[in-house]
This record gives C-alpha cells, sequence and structure tokens, in this order.
C-alpha cells in the first residue's frame, strides 16, 4: 500500500482507485513509524476493500491500532448510510461487543501491600477463564437466557441481584441495545453461550488489577472518580462462544445472498447484505441480542471481583468499588452523524463521544465520554475522554488499544511463557495464566508501543488523556 499519502500530520489517505471499486478513499491516523508497522501486513489493503462497500459514508477509516483481521482490519470503522447501505458482520467482527470495564477501589496500591498477590490469587481463583470456561452458578439457559439476550444486565440485577442500577447508568447504551430479538439468535448459539456467563475467556481477554500512576486532566479524573495512587481493575472480555456463533451464522448466511443482491465484493469475508433487508435486519437484531449478553457476561465478572475484594479487603472496600463506565469496541450502531442517520461499524474501535454528547452519564458531560484503552500487561493502559474532533473526523470513534504488531504464531516463537512470566514478576507484577503458551501470545513484545498510539489519537483531535495506569497483577485465559 506504499500508494499512502500523507493529508495531515496523524493522517494518511490510500485515495480512490488504490483497488478497484472503492466507493471513498480510506483513511489511517497514524505517525511514519507507525504507518511503516501497520504496512507489515495486510491490513491496509483491507482497510481499501472496505471502502468498497454499498453505501458507504466519506471514508473508511482505522485507528493507529490496526492490524489485520477477518475481513476488516481490527481498529477499522465505516459508516453505511442507513437507507441504501449495507451491514457487515465482519466489520463487527467474531466476539461481538468485546469490550472493557473499569472498576475503582477506594484504596491506595500502598495499603493493599503485601495482599496484593492474595488478592489476584482470588480473583484467579473466581474467575473462570480459558476457551471453554464455564459460568458455574450464573450459567443462564431457557427463559433466564432470553430475558439476558433482551435486557442484557438488567436481567441479572433484576434476576439475581447481581449488579446495581448505578452500574447500568455508567454502562455504553445502559448496557442493553434497542431491538435486540432473542428469536435471531440460533440454537447453536445459545447452546454455546448459555454456560459462559462470568468467564473471561483466552486470548487477549484479561482481568488486570492496576494502579494510577499519571494524572493528566484534573478535572476530568475528579469527574471519573480517579486520583494518582488509587487501585484500579480493568475487565477485558466479551460475548464468548455466542457472539462468535452469531458471526458464523450470518457470514455464511450473506454469503449465499451477494449474488441476489448484485454485489461483488474484493474479499468475501466482507460478506453483507442491505441494512433493510430481511438478512440485515436479523443480523441487527441477534447482534444485538449478543451485545447485550456481553454485557451481561462483564457484569458478572464485575459482581466476582467484588466477591474477591470481599474477601481479602473487607466487605467495606467491596461496596465501595465502584464502575467508572463499560464501553464497546466490536459493534454496530444506528446512529446521527452530519445531519443523517448512519451505521457505524466499529471493529477494534472505542465510540468516544465528545462533552455535552446527550448519550453520556450527566455526570460525565464536562469530561467527555470515558475511554479505555489497554496496552499490554506490561506496559500501561490508558484512560481517555471524548473529544469534538472525534464527531467531526471519526464518526465518534477513537483507537481501543495498542494493537497487535506480531501474531500469536511468530510471537511464540520469539518469547518463553515461562520466561516472560519471571520477567514480569520481576517488574512487580503478580500474574496468573492458565498456560505458559497462552501468556507468551500475549507478551508486550506482541504489541505497538501504547504510548505513541494515545498521542496519535491525542494529537489528531479523537480523544485526550486523563490517567495511565500500570498493572500490578493479571489474570489471563
Amino acid at each position: 500500500m506504499s500508494e499512502a499519502r500523507r493529508l495531515e500530520n496523524e493522517l494518511w489517505e490510500l485515495p480512490v482507485g488504490t483497488v478497484p471499486g472503492m466507493r471513498v478513499p480510506a483513511r489511517v491516523f497514524a505517525d511514519p513509524e507507525l504507518l511503516a508497522a501497520i504496512e507489515q501486513d495486510r491490513s491496509l489493503e483491507q482497510l481499501a476493500n472496505v471502502a468498497t462497500l454499498p453505501g458507504i459514508v466519506d471514508a473508511a477509516l482505522a485507528m493507529p491500532d490496526i492490524h489485520q483481521g477477518y475481513g476488516f482490519p481490527v481498529g477499522g470503522v465505516a459508516a453505511t448510510d442507513a437507507a441504501d447501505g449495507v451491514i457487515s458482520p465482519g466489520g463487527v467482527g467474531y466476539d461481538i461487543n468485546c469490550g472493557v470495564r473499569l472498576l475503582t477501589l477506594p484504596i491506595e496500591f500502598d495499603e493493599l501491600a503485601d495482599r496484593r498477590e492474595a488478592l489476584v490469587h482470588e480473583l484467579s481463583r473466581r474467575v473462570p477463564v480459558g476457551t471453554g470456561g464455564k459460568g458455574a452458578r450464573e450459567g443462564l439457559r431457557g427463559a433466564k437466557l432470553e430475558r439476558v439476550l433482551s435486557l442484557g444486565p438488567r436481567a441479572l440485577l433484576d434476576d439475581l441481584g447481581i449488579g446495581s442500577a448505578e452500574e447500568l447508568h455508567f454502562t455504553e447504551s445502559g448496557g442493553c441495545l434497542e431491538g435486540a430479538d432473542p428469536a435471531a439468535v440460533s440454537p447453536r448459539a445459545r447452546e454455546r453461550g448459555a454456560g459462559q456467563i462470568g468467564t473471561l475467556g483466552s486470548g487477549n481477554h484479561f482481568l488486570e488489577l492496576q494502579r494510577v500512576s499519571d494524572v493528566y486532566d484534573e478535572e476530568a479524573a475528579n469527574a471519573f472518580g480517579l486520583r494518582r495512587g488509587q487501585v484500579t481493575v480493568l475487565i477485558h472480555s466479551g460475548s464468548r462462544g455466542l457472539g462468535h456463533q452469531v458471526c458464523t451464522d450470518f457470514v455464511k448466511r450473506m454469503d449465499a445472498r451477494l449474488g441476489h443482491y448484485g454485489f461483488e465484493l474484493p474479499d468475501r469475508q466482507l460478506s453483507c447484505a442491505p441494512i433493510d433487508s430481511p438478512e440485515g435486519r436479523d443480523y441487527l437484531r441477534a447482534m444485538a441480542a449478543a451485545a447485550n449478553f456481553a454485557w451481561a457476561n462483564r457484569a458478572t465478572l464485575a459482581h466476582r471481583v467484588r466477591e474477591s475484594v470481599g474477601s481479602v479487603l473487607g466487605r467495606d472496600v467491596a461496596d465501595n468499588t465502584r464502575q467508572v463506565y463499560d464501553v464497546a469496541h466490536n459493534v454496530a450502531k444506528l446512529e446521527q452523524h452530519a445531519g443523517g442517520t448512519v451505521c457505524v461499524h466499529r471493529k477494534g474501535a472505542t465510540r468516544a463521544f465528545p462533552p455535552g454528547h446527550p448519550e453520556i452519564p450527566p455526570e460525565y458531560t464536562q469530561a467527555g465520554q470515558p475511554v479505555f484503552i489497554p496496552g499490554s500487561m506490561g506496559t500501561a493502559s490508558y484512560v481517555l475522554a471524548g473529544r469534538r474532533g472525534a464527531m467531526e473526523r471519526s464518526f465518534g470513534t477513537t483507537c481501543h488499544g495498542a494493537g497487535r504488531r506480531m501474531s500469536r504464531t511468530a510471537v511464540r516463537k520469539a518469547v518463553d511463557g515461562g520466561q516472560l512470566r519471571r520477567q514480569l514478576e520481576a517488574d512487580g507484577i503478580v500474574v496468573r495464566a492458565l498456560s505458559a503458551r497462552g501468556l507468551a501470545e500475549e507478551a508486550p513484545e506482541a504489541y505497538k508501543d501504547v504510548d505513541r498510539v494515545v498521542e496519535i489519537v491525542e494529537r489528531a483531535g479523537l480523544a485526550a488523556r486523563v490517567v495511565r495506569l500500570r498493572p500490578v497483577g493479571v489474570v489471563k485465559g
């Protein structure tokens, strides 16, 4: 993709014509060094292919954490016209509503002291991990699963007392996408997900104990309830097997109908259907149900965090552990942008609405929407706040993490899991992982520099730094 031309300091463009059939340009937020890293895989080619989708608006966009994915690159953003555009499951991804939830504990890191290892151990004991992890007593089937698919974590609060009204308030979309229809979710998807509420999963999913190391915006940090030295917990998980199966089902269904709609795509992984078609409407209903399932999953994980905190640090600390926010980074939503309704696909990208936006909690209206950017277990994570530039330049979107720069296969060859564990622990990070192999796959070397990624989206006006979080303990599948 050597055709990329620089539009601004942090913005590059692949013009229409870079690949045949492009309807709009493809643009990526990056600096020269990151762009060179991005060009090492097929992600820019995938982004140019996204620009061929029927009804795409303005440009196909990518964040600085972009890397190769299925159909869409991870870190890709595309808005399609709601009236005559398409919906593409590859633009959401297999882990529908993979997202991040941040909790704050009412104690300082110094107060944690020698109880840190005990807390990480208790978290690993209570939180099921791995590909087929089961949710134990929170496993849901039948009517209860129907309610979760329809209502998200609200169903868990009403039926099981898990979570709180405050947590729903501090969750993107209140933890429930409108239009969710359990009937659109296949029996196979239900079966795969029924026992997985309250499970972390594997791969890059994690639960991380952290401390606030740096504060960049005191006013926004105060609004979010964050202060230097404070202990936090970051939860990263999604819709597990249920969401994966929803994507599988609809990629296959839409692929079979491409000829019917006259779509010719450069990559079958971009299989899509008109938004206002039987396939498009059914996918939006099933995707919303899977997103609700994911929010319920993270709500249950947060419940288990509080149980662990109570067991190790006492009930008072657990009762005063609060949720800052919960954001999705694999979802498609109908939103108002530039005076019209568009379907915004965010795949490995985070909503970043600015101060004053009506869809963020009133408590954050002056600061902007909280955005959480995980780095890697050996570096740092960030809390950002959405800025107006995101509405003007990226359909209210920013990055979602550091972004991979090495495949899992490549990093396994380069990193010894046991040695990595010893290095992390020598750096003061308590580690609990299901296997040395899985730990190696998520080594810090596998990811881009999160500091650089965050600096780029800040300079581009998409989001601004609020605080930096340093890991002190990690639980991985």
